[in-house]
């Protein structure tokens, strides 16, 4: 069964996404990076929030918007307070206001493949919460917002044990690659 992995771009502040959700931040750091090569062949689904699925895109009017820079085709879970009462015919996006069943339809939508990727901070730490959470990625990039989203938030504090798996050193970032060790 496929593992849960939270990826992100990451400021050095700790920053994915910068205030309201600004994503344009990012565009001049995207591009090739090692590190990432070969991901989106291991993901079988997406495990999105809401105002992921619904947010900035910084690639947004270009070949390349969407998930992974236009990369990414498959199944999405959106994760959402807001089921809408339909869903475009032959969509692959299937909604979900309960995140066990959203873990559970991803992971079935994820078939084989190795990974669910999760996108969204809430979406990542509600999977925290109930004990799913498998492995973190994150590149950091460069520059530093000063306010925004954070990669995690937890009210009054929460230690999470994390190993680390790989760190590389690309082009553009630094990307690092952890389990979770308690949930």
């Amino acid at each position: 069964m496929a593992k849960l992995l939270y990826s992100a771009a990451m400021s050095l502040d700790g920053f994915i996404a910068g205030p309201g959700g600004d994503m344009s931040w990012l565009t001049p750091y995207l591009g090739p990076d090692p590190a990432l090569d070969g991901l989106t062949e291991r993901i079988g689904a997406l495990l999105v929030g809401w105002r992921t699925f619904s947010g900035d895109d910084p690639n947004r009017g270009t070949d390349k918007e969407g998930a992974f820079s236009g990369t990414w085709s498959g199944p999405e879970i959106v994760l959402t307070h807001r089921v809408p009462d339909r869903v475009e015919e032959g969509s692959e996006v299937t909604f979900s206001d309960d995140v066990r069943e959203a873990i559970e339809l991803a992971k079935a939508a994820a078939g084989e493949r190795e990974y669910v990727n999760i996108l969204g901070a809430e979406t990542a730490r509600n999977c925290l919460e109930v004990g799913a959470l498998d492995e973190v990625l994150v590149s950091i990039v460069p520059v530093m917002l000063g306010d925004g989203t954070r990669l995690f938030d937890h009210t009054g504090g929460r230690l999470v044990r994390l190993e680390r798996i790989r760190l590389t050193e690309g082009p553009i970032a630094t990307t690092i690659w952890m389990r979770v060790l308690a949930r």
